[in-house]
C-alpha cells in the first residue's frame, strides 16, 4: 500500500511540472526616483515582488513551488509595482510609500518566506530607518519635502 501511495506522489509530482506559470517581467515604464542608497535596499528587498525586475531563481520552475513564487509575485505587483511609478497619481505615490514605511517598521515585509531563502533581503533596524527617513522627507518623485528641493 505504502509503495503505490509513494509512487502516485512522484507521478504527481513529475505531472505538475508541466503546468505552466506565468513568469514574465513586462517592461518597465517608470521607476521610482530615490537616492542611491534607498533604490538599493528596495531593489535588495523589495523589487521581486514588487517589480518588473523580478529575478526568477531556479526553484521558481519547480512546482509546486512555483505556483505560490509566481502568486506571491503577481499579488505584490499588484499591491505596489517600484517600476510602474508613473500609474500612480501624487497622493497615491505617498499613501504608498506611507504603506511601505509601516508594513517595514512592522516587520511584515519582506515576507518570512522570501527572507528564508534570500537572506541579504532581510531589513536591520538602519536599513528601516533609511526607508522610513526618505519616506518622512520625500515625495514619490524623491524631491525633499521638508526643504522644498
Amino acid at each position: 500500500m505504502f509503495k503505490k501511495i509513494l509512487i502516485a506522489v512522484v507521478v504527481i509530482l513529475i505531472g505538475i511540472q508541466f503546468i505552466p506559470v506565468d513568469r514574465t517581467n513586462p517592461p518597465v515604464t517608470e521607476e521610482i526616483k530615490a537616492p542611491e542608497n534607498v533604490l538599493n535596499i528596495l531593489q535588495t528587498s523589495c523589487y521581486d515582488c514588487h517589480s518588473n525586475k523580478t529575478d526568477w531563481p531556479w526553484y521558481s520552475y519547480v512546482a509546486p513551488v512555483s505556483f505560490f513564487i509566481t502568486s506571491d509575485v503577481s499579488e505584490g505587483r499588484s499591491h505596489l509595482n517600484f517600476t510602474e511609478w508613473n500609474k500612480y497619481d501624487e497622493k497615491r505615490k505617498e499613501k504608498k510609500l506611507d504603506h511601505v514605511a509601516d508594513m517595514i517598521e512592522e516587520g511584515d515585509m519582506p515576507l518570512a518566506s522570501y527572507k528564508l531563502m534570500h537572506p541579504s533581503a532581510k531589513l536591520d533596524k538602519e536599513k528601516v530607518n533609511v526607508i522610513k527617513e526618505w519616506v518622512d522627507n520625500k515625495d514619490g518623485e524623491g524631491n525633499n519635502l521638508r526643504y522644498g528641493k
